[in-house]
């Protein structure tokens, strides 16, 4: 079942005559896991924001968007707020308030869900993430990574059907990065959540997506699986891109490429098991 679908999306910022996306059409199942990435003025903050209704730029606009079946800015703000959650780039931007507990219970206030909802849904979300120990603490003495841990936490209060991320781990060292990413996934796979990511961290995010989606200057460049994304990459010598893949990938193009091109450590090894006779005689 389609969760969102975008038909010949075009958008341009007010005052400009380039538009910042263009026809752009894909549509993302529910529950699957759609990585977005292009280089930097791509259009993908741009695309991201025009999928939920609060944070949508100013700008004309062509083409259909649909979030379950309906147009973004036809959902009432209430509902859109509980259905689809979004987590910014900067972990700093989107904490408002001044402890742990009250972060995971301040948009679950806002919604005016019952007192007893709140508590429960806080002490589950708090479990799942991993962050009962740090439950009570500031906000000021968390870590970059943990910041961005509680705002996904946060949003997950809210029990929304969809997650959106724009670029999350860009302001996090590779570790927290790594750790991020790896509670997003559990989102979508163990919550069954659909989850828009863009990210320029590859190497840890292609093995996570069910399919990728590639901007070049507000177009869609690609649509299709991790695999096929790399061996698309290779191929159109996006040397931007190229560096970024999973070494399992990059290896196997050294190698005169393989078959959908292994992603994950696991999918290397395999690759370099099943080429062991050739490794031997170099």
């Amino acid at each position: 079942m389609e969760k969102i679908v975008v038909e010949k999306f075009s958008f341009r910022y007010p005052g400009t005559e380039r538009y910042a996306l263009k026809e752009l059409s894909f549509s993302v199942e529910q529950g699957s896991f759609l990585l977005i990435c292009g280089r930097s003025g791509s259009g993908k903050t741009t695309l991201l924001r025009c999928l939920k209704k609060e944070v949508a730029p100013h700008g004309e606009n062509t083409g259909r968007i649909l979030i379950g079946g309906l147009v973004p800015g036809n959902i009432p703000l209430v509902e859109s707020a509980a259905m689809i959650g979004f987590v910014m780039q900067d972990p700093e931007n989107q904490i408002v308030t001044d402890t742990v507990w009250h972060e995971l219970a301040f948009g679950l206030e806002n919604l005016g869900v019952p007192t007893g909802v709140i508590r429960r849904r806080v002490a589950e979300t708090a479990h799942f993430f991993g962050i009962a120990s740090w439950f009570e603490k500031s906000v000021y003495e968390l870590s970059g990574g943990q910041k961005q841990i509680l705002n996904l936490a946060a949003v997950m209060a809210m029990q929304p059907d969809i997650i959106i991320l724009d670029e999350p781990t860009a302001q996090l060292d590779p570790i927290a990065a790594k750790e991020f990413l790896q509670a997003v996934k559990r989102v979508n796979e163990e919550l069954g959540k659909t989850v828009i990511l863009s990210e320029h961290r590859l190497d840890d995010a292609l093995p996570l997506a069910d399919n990728a989606l590639y901007l070049r200057g507000g177009k869609n460049g690609f649509f299709g699986s991790p695999k096929e994304f790399a061996r698309w990459c290779m191929n159109e010598r996006e040397e931007t891109f190229i560096p970024a893949l999973p070494m399992a990938a990059r290896l196997a193009e050294m190698w005169g490429g393989a078959d959908g091109f292994p992603l994950s450590v696991k999918e290397g090894r395999a690759f370099l098991e099943s080429r062991k006779e050739k490794l031997r005689a170099v």
